[in-house]
């Protein structure tokens, strides 16, 4: 899907929405389609988690999981498909340590995430990327 026309599309059109406009890409069809596209993989996520739990209530709704899946992203890496799966490992690890060492863990977590957040900026996954092309690229 990322090296399919259509991914080079919507990156293009992430990246310089203009420049792509102008190659002849239709960018507002673009995020439509890949809008659609995530609004559907949304809605079937939510009917099998319907259907795993056999009922939704208002609390599983509720804010801080918004903000939890928002931190897994944050925190595996933005603009790659294995860096949300790394994050929503890593961060539940994250949260269980933190909650069994200290009685404020909601703050410790929030300032380790803040800090992971600002040296890594590209997340767990895009800093590895970067090592590994460091590594890799010849003296």
């Amino acid at each position: 899907f990322l090296f399919a026309p259509f991914g080079y599309a919507m990156r293009a059109g992430r990246d310089s929405p203009l420049r792509a406009e102008a190659i002849g890409i239709h960018v507002k069809r673009v995020h439509w389609i890949g809008f659609a596209i995530a609004g559907t993989f949304g809605g079937l996520a939510g009917a099998l988690f319907a259907f795993a739990k056999g009922t939704i209530t208002p609390d599983v709704a509720w804010v801080s999981r918004s903000i939890d899946a928002m931190v897994m992203v944050l925190l595996g890496g933005i603009q790659t498909l294995s860096g949300p799966i790394i994050g929503a490992t890593v961060f539940p690890l994250l949260q269980d340590t933190i909650m069994r060492e200290t009685a404020f863990w909601r703050g410790v977590l929030g300032l380790v995430i803040l800090i992971l957040v600002l040296v890594f900026p590209g997340g767990i996954v895009g800093t590895l990327a970067k090592a590994l092309e460091a590594w890799r690229k010849p003296a």
